[in-house]
This record gives structure tokens, C-alpha cells and sequence, in this order.
């Protein structure tokens, strides 16, 4: 459907009353929320002191202390509250999302749909949590392990996917005991807002949540630094650039806090001749261009065999040239980059691969009627020689670079050869291709796909990568880990006192 031409803002204003969020907290603040739709400034919102965060945090870890005696089972049932709000406005939220992101209506809602996966995800592992019977030497002995709260724990998230990222970390968080705290990236405060009040509605019909469970921080860098800094803060789970991910991690290592860390991911597919082709465009052509290149997970390096090179290239170049680019309110395919400074950095990455002896098709600016103020482009497909220069660095934009390959381990190695590891795909129907490419000879990512493409994960797997990528996991599995400390427990039944190891300590 058209985009309703009513101001932006005036929309924006519309769906946040109706979720909840008070007026009070998007006028009259210091921070410009701009939609990269139309460039048009939606809400002035206020930002919390540094001061006013440390005693966030502060309330935040009280709370923990509290929540961490509430069985975990009662915790799902917050969260399967949350889950029932986010359903309820689930339209509302997808919308603020589309707007205050730049992304179409199906992956507005898609995001919140995930929201809502995850609480039912985190639902039934409250009830699953467990620890190990160990096999011990001593007799009439018991050890077992026994998985504890960590506290108050950390959420710092991108402006790509503002809430569902803080939904991976805040449902698990809870149903293990924790309390959250949310510092979203100032390009997206609005959803965050929203999706605060959202929980908000949960808690009041929950009876037995402390005051403070939950605490928002909107703010810039000095905010994120002092959650970051903060010693009643065990564990911050940050999403970004790698950059940031080097500052945070040492920082928290610096005083042995934990960390989550999503960061950089320069992923790759390969496309080998037994390969379903039609399949293999559907599959590179979302991964590549899906929220206009601005997903962790977008596909950015493409390694197709000699053999069926220059065919399907072509068929590529195809899809490229003719896929729409406009409003995403509208349902165009396509939406605009973040901000100006994203495209700028587009245009150098083309710049370097041209001068490394890049084809580049595409990746001019595009005018959209009643959006000037967006930054719109076509998306770049780059005929490389060779994986060298912007190829071997992470541009958030849709930029792919396609380069030939004869020997499919000569493939895996160049896509091995970047410093990120977070997604990957091999398109094949031989057998011992594809089990090559999840082997431990195969793809180094923590995500690795076969005849699906690098983006699109689903919370029942951990999501996350290797080397520049942070480590971290996410989601689902085993991901509940990561906000629990686990204790080892022997309990002595018996009336003697056998040592380990056979050693003999005898007083008396």
C-alpha cells in the first residue's frame, strides 16, 4: 500500500502514545531521531546523565538481588507475559521499526516476530535450566554443577535490528535471573522506548518483579561507557562495530567482567557447479541487498566456479539492475542506507575497488519522489580479480564483491582469509561438498549454511561468530550460559574424609 502521506512524525507520535510511552519522553531532549526514510526529524528525546545511569545501574542491580530468589519457571512467566504485549502490538512496533530504520513492512514485523520466538524460546528453558551429576573417586560422595544469576547484566545494541538484538539478551537474561539494562544506539530510540514500554505492561501484571528490573538508557558514548565501567555489572552484551567491540572488551576484561561481543561480519558464499541456480540467486540476491546491506550477517563476498562464472554473473547483474529501490513504507525492496556518512563510506569502498581493478555496476545515488531526504542507492555488484583492498574489510552498505575460483578448497581458504567469521554459505547438491564446507576443514564461521544464504538465522540456534566477529553467542541453545555462573559442588554423605587424588592428610 502508498505510504500514508501524514508527516512521519506525526505517525511516529500516533504509534507511540498508543503503545504506551510517555510525551514527556520524546520532546523537548537534546537527541535528533531522524528517520532515513525522508530525512525528516521524528522526536527530540531526552538523555539520561551519567550520573542518573550509575544510579540506574545501581537500582538495576538491587533489583537483581531480588529477582535471583524468584524460581525460574515463575521468571518465564514474565516473560511469556512480554511475549502476549509484543503479539498484542505486534503491528505497532513493526511500523515504529520500519519507520525509525528504513526497512519494509514484512522485516519491521519480521523483527518483532522474532521478539516474540524468542520469549516463547526463553518460556520453555525456564523450566530446563540445568546443571550435571559428575562421577566422582570419593565414596558416599555427590558432585554435581549448579548454574547461578549473574546479576545486572549490560544490553548495548545496534540501530539494524534496535529491539530484536535486546530481546535475544533480555528474555534468556530473565528467565536465568538477571536484571536488565539497555543502552540502544542513539540512531534508534524510539523502538526502544516503545519496546520499554511494552515490558512496562508485563510487569504490571506481574506480581512478583522488584522495582527496577528493567532500566533504559538513552544516551551517547559517556552513557555506554559508564555501563560499561560499572563494577555491579558482570557481563554487557554489546552489538557493533569491531571497533567498538576492541574498546568494550578490553575495558571489561580490564576489571575481569564478561563479555558478549556481535561485531564485524564480511561474509561469504560460494556457488559450485552441482549448485541449484535459480535457488543460489534467490538466496545471494536477499542475502546481499535485504535491508539495503545493513544486517551483520549480509552477504558481501561472492565465490562462484569458472565453470558457470560468466552465466550466472549475468543473471546476477540482472536481479541487481532491476530490483526496486524506494520507500520501504511503499514495500520497494530496497530502502535507504542509515545516514549520509554510510553512504559516503559506500562510495570510498567503490572508489578503492575500482583502483584495485573492480567492475562496478551500480551503487549510484537514487532520488525518491517524496523522500529527498533519504539516502538512497542502487545496490553494487563489484567484478573483482582477486580478494584484496575493500574486499577484505566490512562496508555497512550493499556492496558485493564476486570473484571466480577452480578448486573448491582454494574457495574456502579465501573465504577463511578475512579477520571476521560470523556467516557463510556453500550453494551445492554434492553431498561431499556440502559436508566439506561444515567440516572443521571448512567454513571458520559461527554461522555456516548449505543452500541457504549467510542471513536470516532463527533464535532456536546460537547465533554468533569467530575472530573479529567477538565470540559471543546469542539466542538459542545453549546461549542461556553465557548469563549464569556455574558452581561445582561436592557433598559429603559419608562419616570419613577421603582426599582426592589419593592424597593423605591425617591431624589428630
Amino acid at each position: 500500500m502508498e505510504m500514508d502521506m501524514v508527516e512521519l512524525r506525526e505517525q511516529t507520535a500516533g504509534l507511540l502514545n498508543d503503545i504506551g510511552v510517555a510525551t514527556a519522553s520524546i520532546k523537548g531532549g537534546t537527541l535528533a531521531v531522524r528517520s532515513p526514510v525522508n530525512g525528516e526529524t521524528l522526536a527530540y528525546v531526552p538523555e539520561i546523565s551519567v550520573e542518573d545511569a550509575r544510579q540506574a545501574i545501581d537500582i538495576a542491580h538491587d533489583a537483581a538481588l531480588e529477582w535471583r530468589k524468584v524460581p525460574a519457571p515463575v521468571r518465564g512467566e514474565l516473560v511469556r507475559l512480554l511475549g502476549e504485549e509484543l503479539r498484542a502490538d505486534k503491528e505497532k512496533l513493526g511500523r515504529l521499526v520500519s519507520i525509525e530504520v528504513g526497512k519494509s513492512p514484512s522485516e519491521g514485523l519480521g523483527e518483532v516476530q522474532e521478539m516474540i520466538d524468542i520469549c516463547d524460546f526463553a518460556v520453555g528453558l525456564s523450566r530446563q535450566l540445568h546443571g550435571l551429576t559428575i562421577a566422582t573417586e570419593r565414596p558416599e560422595h555427590r558432585m554435581m554443577e549448579t548454574w547461578h544469576p549473574l546479576g545486572a547484566i549490560g544490553i548495548i545494541s545496534a540501530f539494524n535490528f534496535p529491539v530484536a538484538v535486546w530481546s535475544w539478551n533480555a528474555a534468556l537474561a530473565l528467565i536465568c535471573g538477571n536484571a536488565i539494562i539497555w543502552k540502544p544506539s542513539e540512531k534508534t530510540p524510539l523502538t526502544a522506548l516503545a519496546t520499554h514500554a511494552i515490558f512496562e505492561r508485563a510487569l504490571k501484571r506481574f506480581a512478583q518483579a522488584p522495582q527496577g528490573l528493567s532500566r533504559l538508557l538513552i544516551g551517547g558514548r559517556d552513557v555506554g561507557e559508564a555501563l560499561v565501567d560499572h563494577p555491579k555489572v558482570p557481563l554487557v552484551s554489546a552489538t557493533g562495530s569491531t571497533a567498538m567491540g576492541r574498546i568494550v572488551g578490553q575495558k571489561l576484561a580490564g576489571r575481569f567482567a564478561r563479555a558478549i561481543l556481535e561485531l564485524g561480519g564480511n561474509n561469504a558464499a560460494i556457488v559450485t557447479p552441482s549448485a541449484d541456480l535459480d535457488l543460489a540467486l534467490r538466496g545471494v540476491a536477499f542475502a546481499a541487498m535485504g535491508t539495503a546491506g545493513q544486517r551483520c550477517t549480509t552477504l558481501r563476498r561472492l565465490f562462484v566456479h569458472r565453470s558457470i562464472h560468466a552465466a550466472f554473473v549475468a543473471r546476477l547483474k540482472a536481479a541487481y539492475e532491476s530490483v526496486s529501490v524506494g520507500n520501504p513504507l511503499d514495500g520497494h525492496l530496497v530502502g535507504p542506507l542509515i545516514d549520509e556518512a554510510s553512504f559516503e563510506r559506500m562510495q570510498s569502498a567503490l572508489n578503492a575497488a575500482r583502483e584495485a581493478g573492480g567492475i562496478v555496476h551500480g551503487g549510484t545515488r537514487v532520488t525518491v519522489d517524496g523522500c529527498e531526504g533519504g539516502i538512497y542507492v542502487r545496490p553494487a555488484l563489484v567484478e573483482m580479480p582477486g580478494q584484496a583492498g575493500p574486499v577484505l574489510e566490512e562496508t555497512f552498505a550493499p556492496i558485493l564483491y564476486v570473484m571466480v575460483y577452480d578448486a573448491l578448497d582454494d574457495a574456502i581458504a579465501l573465504q577463511n582469509d578475512v579477520s571476521q567469521g560470523l556467516s557463510s554459505a556453500i550453494f551445492s547438491n554434492d553431498l561431499r561438498e556440502a559436508e566439506r564446507f561444515v567440516s572443521h576443514e571448512g567454513s571458520d564461521c559461527g554461522i555456516a549454511n548449505v543452500n541457504i544464504g549467510t542471513s536470516g538465522a532463527e533464535i532456536g540456534g546460537a547465533f554468533g561468530g569467530e575472530k573479529e566477529t567477538g565470540g559471543g553467542r546469542e539466542s538459542g541453545s545453549d546461549a542461556w550460559k553465557g548469563y549464569m555462573r556455574r558452581a561445582t559442588n561436592t557433598i559429603n554423605y559419608g562419616r570419613s574424609l577421603p582426599l582426592a587424588q589419593g592424597v593423605s592428610f591425617d591431624v589428630g
